[in-house]
């Protein structure tokens, strides 16, 4: 397979990303944005972002907001029901090189912070994933347990519910994600603080790792002594943490890395 011409630079810092992965025993990964790109997801705040491009995209993900106006509510699940937000997407290269790491023994926790479940799409197990701002592909309801595939929610839209309500108590129904304005689950920042604390590498993958607080597995794993490997498409703020920095296309990078030619 060959691979596009990069920097003899980019090229060692992939060889040793490498043998770091090679070395280790327990790797924990956490995933943002960038590696759903290549999938057709756009990134949120990039220059062609959801949220830089549609402001009431950005609304619509406060809590504060879609509780209280129907409005804000009525034309996220028309844009959902209508297929605006993406839900027939595949995972790509860079989620199934992740698979290989389970392959081969060595995938401790898989932390993502994007919300597509492209890594269960990909063959990752959910056991392994810890999806820290939820999903868009459920729903939930915000006043009791009731949660399921959200296209049973989108068949009532699309049935003539604008703005459906929990059958089961009444409640206002969302996608189960983690708006702004919500608590993450303990549960799942308890799983990835015990991923950054016992890897013996970590790979951050497609994050900028500026979002507080899961950007902190990053210095808790490099306390506990864990390796740093971290590849995106532009400068992350733990870059000075890291032990090899790769910025380079992560669909075609990261296969190399995991050595998928192994599968």
């Amino acid at each position: 397979m060959e691979h596009p011409t990069v920097s003899t630079e980019t090229e060692a810092a992939i060889a040793e990303a490498t043998r770091l992965v090679d070395e280790a025993e327990n790797i924990s990964v956490l995933t943002g944005a960038g590696i759903s790109t290549d999938s057709g997801i756009p990134d949120f705040r990039g220059p062609q972002g959801l949220w830089t491009k549609d402001p009431a995209a950005e609304k619509a993900s406060n809590i504060q907001h879609y509780v209280s106006d129907p409005d804000v509510r009525k034309v996220n699940w028309e844009r959902r029901a209508a297929g605006e937000l993406w839900t027939d997407v595949e995972a790509n290269d860079g989620h199934r090189a992740l698979v290989q790491l389970e392959h081969r023994e060595k995938l401790h926790t898989l932390v993502t912070q994007n919300v597509d479940e492209l890594h269960q799409r990909a063959g990752s197990s959910p056991g392994k994933i810890v999806e820290i701002h939820g999903t868009t592909r459920k729903a939930m309801c915000l006043e009791c347990e009731w949660r399921d595939e959200i296209e049973v929610v989108l068949d009532r839209v699309r049935a003539g519910d604008p703005d459906p309500t929990c059958e089961m108590c009444g409640g206002l129904l969302k996608s189960a994600t983690v708006s702004f304005g919500q608590s993450l689950d303990a549960m799942d920042l308890r799983r990835a603080q015990a991923a950054a604390v016992e890897c013996d590498l970590l790979l951050a993958v497609g994050t900028t790792l500026a979002v507080y607080p899961i950007n902190e597995t990053v210095p808790i794993a490099k306390q506990t002594g864990a390796k740093i490997v971290i590849l995106n498409g532009e400068e992350t703020a733990m870059d000075s943490l890291a032990d090899v920095v790769i910025k380079a296309g992560i669909s075609r990078t990261l296969p190399r890395i995991v050595r998928s030619d192994l599968a």
